[in-house]
C-alpha cells in the first residue's frame, strides 16, 4: 500500500471550514448597504475564501491519481469496485439529503410538493443551495476512469496535465458563452483545478521533495495577485456598472484564483505535516473524515443555529453574532456526525466514507503512537 499523503486532511479541513464560512456570512448581502465598507470587507472574505470549491475539486484529482495511477482502470473488477463505492459513499449520500432538504422546504412552505419537480431538482443538484458541488462531483467521477486510462498512455499528458486543464476549461468557457452548450453545472467549469489535483498525485513525491519556503511565499502571493482583483471585480459587476473589461481576463482571472489557490494550500498544508507533531496531524485527520459530512449537512444545522440565535433580534454587535453562529454550526455539525458514526449503524449512508472506529478528535492524537486510526486514504 502507498504511504498516504498526510497533507490533504489539512487542505479538507480547510475547505470544509471554508464553505461553511461562505454560507454563514452570506447574509451580509441583506444586513449592510451597498458599497459601504461593512458591505464590502464581508463581500471579500464570503467570496475570497469561494476557492474552496477548486480545493474540494482538486483533492479528488490527488487521491484518486495517486491511488489509481498504476491500475488498469477500465478492467470489469476494478469499474465494478470504483462505481459500487461511489454509489454507496457519495450518490446514496447525495439523494438522502437531497430528500431530506426537499421535505424540509415543503414543511416550511417555501415549496409545494411536486414529485416532477423534485426529480429534476435531485437530478440537476438544485434542492439544496450547496448541492450543486455534489452533482459536479459526480460528474467528476463518471469520467474519471476514461481520463486516468487516457493519462496513462502519454508521459507528455501526465508532465503538464495542469496546462491541459487550464486550456480545456477556457476553451469551454468560450464555447459555452457561445452556444450555450449547457445551463446546468457542468464538470469543465472547474477542469482547472481537478487536472491540477491529478498533476499532484501522478507526481506527488517530486513535487513535495521540491516545496520550499520561497516556493510557499510565491504561491501565496499568486494566489492574491489572482484573487483579490477577481473579488474586486466581481463586487462591482454585482452591485455596481459592471467593470470594462474582456470576459476572457475575467475567466482567466478566475481559474488563476482557483488553481494557484488551490496550489497554495496544498504547498501550505504540506508545510503543516512537516511542522506539526504526529498527534496533531491525527487529530486533523479525524476531523478530515467528516468533510464531505459536513458539506451536506451544514445548511441544515445554520439555519437552526440563525433561527435560536438570529442575528437582527440580539442585543449583540452583528459581528460578534455572524462569528458565533458561524461557531456554533462548525461546532454542532462535528458532533451530530459523531454521534451518527458512534451510535447509528449504517451512518456512511448519511455522510460518506467513515472509518471504522468513531474517534473524537483528541482521542485519535491520544492513541496515535499506539495504534493509528483505521482508515484507508482511497476513495
Amino acid at each position: 500500500m502507498k504511504k498516504e499523503i498526510a497533507s490533504i486532511y489539512y487542505v479538507r479541513v480547510f475547505a470544509m471550514l471554508m464553505v461553511v464560512f461562505v454560507h454563514a456570512t452570506a447574509q451580509y448581502r441583506h444586513l449592510f448597504t451597498v458599497n459601504t465598507i461593512q458591505h464590502q470587507i464581508y463581500h471579500f472574505l464570503n467570496n475570497i475564501v469561494r476557492v474552496e470549491s477548486g480545493i474540494f475539486i482538486m483533492l479528488v484529482g490527488i487521491v484518486f491519481f495517486y491511488n489509481y495511477q498504476n491500475r488498469n482502470f477500465l478492467s470489469k473488477e476494478n469499474l465494478l469496485t470504483y462505481f459500487k463505492r461511489r454509489v454507496v459513499y457519495i450518490l446514496i449520500p447525495y439523494i438522502i439529503w437531497s430528500l431530506i432538504y426537499e421535505a424540509d422546504a415543503i414543511y416550511y412552505g417555501d415549496r409545494v410538493y411536486d414529485l416532477a419537480g423534485i426529480i429534476d431538482r435531485i437530478l440537476t443538484g438544485q434542492s439544496k443551495y450547496q448541492l450543486y458541488f455534489i452533482f459536479l462531483i459526480v460528474q467528476f467521477y463518471l469520467v474519471l476512469p476514461i481520463i486516468v486510462t487516457i493519462t496513462q498512455k502519454s508521459a507528455f499528458l501526465r508532465k503538464y496535465l495542469w496546462v491541459f486543464g487550464v486550456l480545456i476549461e477556457f476553451i469551454y468557457f468560450f464555447l459555452n458563452m457561445k452556444y450555450n452548450l449547457t445551463t446546468v453545472p457542468f464538470f469543465l467549469n472547474l477542469f482547472g483545478s481537478f487536472l491540477l489535483g491529478a498533476w499532484i498525485g501522478l507526481h506527488y513525491n517530486t513535487i513535495k521533495a521540491k516545496i520550499t519556503n520561497a516556493k510557499i511565499v510565491l504561491a501565496g502571493t499568486g494566489f492574491l495577485l489572482t484573487g483579490v482583483p477577481y473579488v474586486l471585480i466581481r463586487y462591482q459587476n454585482t452591485f455596481n456598472e459592471r467593470v470594462p473589461i474582456p470576459e476572457s481576463l475575467y475567466k482567466l482571472l478566475g481559474i488563476g484564483f482557483l488553481v494557484i489557490g488551490s496550489f497554495f494550500f496544498f504547498y501550505l498544508c504540506e508545510k503543516f505535516v512537516e511542522t506539526f507533531s504526529k498527534k496533531t496531524t491525527a487529530r486533523i485527520k479525524s476531523i478530515a473524515f467528516y468533510s464531505f459530512g459536513f458539506y451536506l449537512l451544514h445548511p441544515f444545522v445554520l439555519y437552526y443555529v440563525m433561527e435560536w440565535l438570529p442575528t437582527r433580534e440580539t442585543n449583540l454587535s452583528w459581528h460578534v453574532t455572524i462569528t458565533l453562529q458561524y461557531l456554533l454550526t462548525v461546532i454542532a455539525c462535528y458532533f451530530i456526525i459523531w454521534a451518527f458514526h458512534r451510535f447509528v449503524p449504517f451512518a456512511s449512508f448519511l455522510f460518506g466514507k467513515l472509518p471504522k472506529k468513531a474517534y473524537l478528535f483528541w482521542q485519535a492524537g491520544r492513541e496515535v503512537d499506539s495504534k493509528p486510526v483505521p482508515h484507508n486514504q482511497s476513495n
